[in-house]
């Protein structure tokens, strides 16, 4: 079975007796990329990938010269590729995600992968099922770090930025197509910024002919060419209604959540305008250079439990009727007097919204101005909004009045929120008579 007809004559030079039994099939894989490619939105949506955000997929086939093994240099590249990761880029402006080769998991076993992987689980990296889940990740993707595995092909064949975080050409077979794109496609430095290098890939993409070219020459047919194959082999007529393949499915929801210390950098621009920059970053020191405040936000499910008494902003989610935390109102009184450090804590009861309570003042309802961030299109968590607020309340203005009457204006002027170069206005609100009652 040949997607391609160079494939025949690279078949037809290594083993001749076998080229009289090659056919042209075309590449039901791809096909079925193809044909979902309209649902890309809805992809990304199950990955919690937000309005602005960026996807970048981590892919990696099974041998010890791939991406996952030591990208045939001897290097842990993917170990160092994580912490860059967690170092780097903000989350509220970058989403992860990494597929991995059945091979791998089946070869070191789930639980070890996962162990390998925690750390960078609860940073925000989800883990994309090797058999039913990585067509719907490629092709909600905005760019692959990948080696010399088929889906990174696949991704360039779509028209996805590729960087190349491994490839060995000595194990390919130079005349193959892969081996011209590992020669052509642009190459991971690690020597680098890595979001410079992401930021310039995707500034400076042109899609390489070759991938799109090569996968299949005869896109969209592999249906109809199996099914003629497979009833004339049995001697019987096929039936009269038309070749199909199965539809990719639409994956459960993983929204990717954040469990590890966000390290928050914030600068106040102006009157109830504040830039938020949220990194999962393991080194805790501030970098001078980055300017700004910086404070802490945990989600309450962390599993570094002892940071939970030095964070200055505790949030989770869930929705807002949910008996175990009684009501938002409940749980951010339960927080702030569990937690004697903690300034803000917020419960996200929604994509775009979150039931806030600073210290000493009662609960607010703060959610996404619906002439910026839509209700059905957020663009940034909510748990951003809460930092932002306690970034302006915390922030010294020389003859600024008291908290409260600072707190009163933002209420009135609303909050603008900004993350990169987008601007989230922010509506802050009392929560109604009833909900004030639950304190």
């Amino acid at each position: 079975m040949l997607s391609h007809p160079e494939q025949y004559e690279r078949l037809r030079l290594a083993c001749p007796e076998a080229a009289p039994t090659a056919v042209l099939a075309g590449d039901p894989c791809f096909d079925r990329i193809l044909a979902a490619r309209p649902l890309r939105e809805r992809f990304r949506r199950a990955l919690g990938v937000r309005p602005g955000q960026r996807l970048v997929l981590l892919n990696s086939t099974w041998n010890s010269e791939s991406l996952f093994g030591d990208g045939g240099d001897g290097g842990d590249v993917v170990a160092a590729l994580l912490d860059r990761v967690a170092v780097e880029f903000p989350v509220d402006e970058y989403r992860f995600a990494a597929v991995l080769h059945p091979n791998i998991w089946h070869g070191h076993g789930p639980g070890q992968v996962r162990s390998w992987l925690d750390r960078a689980g609860r940073s925000g990296l989800s883990l994309i099922d090797p058999l039913n889940g990585w067509r719907q990740a490629l092709l909600a993707a905005d760019a692959v770090i990948g080696d010399h595995g088929s889906v990174t092909f696949y991704a360039a064949a779509l028209g996805t930025p590729v960087l190349l975080g491994a490839a060995p050409l000595g194990s390919l077979d130079p005349d193959a197509p892969i081996s011209t794109f590992m020669r052509e496609a642009p190459k991971l430095d690690p020597g680098t910024s890595l979001v410079a290098q992401i930021e310039g890939l995707l500034a400076g993409h042109r899609p390489l002919t070759g991938p799109a070219e090569f996968t299949t020459s005869v896109p969209g047919e592999s249906a109809a060419r199996l099914r003629r194959l497979f009833y004339s082999m049995m001697g019987a007529p096929e039936p009269d209604h038309p070749a199909s393949l199965k539809p990719l499915p639409l994956p459960d929801h993983e929204p990717g959540t954040v469990t590890v210390p966000l390290h928050v950098r914030t600068c106040v621009l102006g009157p109830g305008e504040v830039t938020v920059c949220r990194r999962a970053d393991p080194r805790p020191a501030a970098d001078p250079g980055r300017g700004g405040e910086l404070h802490i936000a945990l989600h309450e499910d962390t599993r570094d439990v002892d940071h939970l008494d030095l964070a200055d902003v505790v949030f989770r989610d869930g929705t807002p009727d949910d008996p175990r935390f009684g009501s938002p109102a409940v749980w951010t009184a339960e927080v702030l007097r569990r937690h004697r450090n903690c300034s803000v804590a917020a419960y996200a009861t929604g994509p775009s919204a979150c039931v806030v309570r600073v210290r000493g003042e009662e609960p607010l309802l703060l959610s996404a101005d619906p002439g910026t961030d839509a209700a059905d299109a957020p663009g940034v968590d909510p748990a951003a909004y809460a930092s932002a607020l306690y970034a302006w309340l915390a922030s010294y203005v020389p003859d600024a009045p008291a908290p409260a009457e600072r707190l009163a204006r933002v209420m009135d002027a609303g909050l603008r929120v900004r993350t990169g170069d987008r601007l989230h206005r922010v509506r802050i609100a009392p929560l109604t008579p009833p909900a004030r009652q639950d304190r």
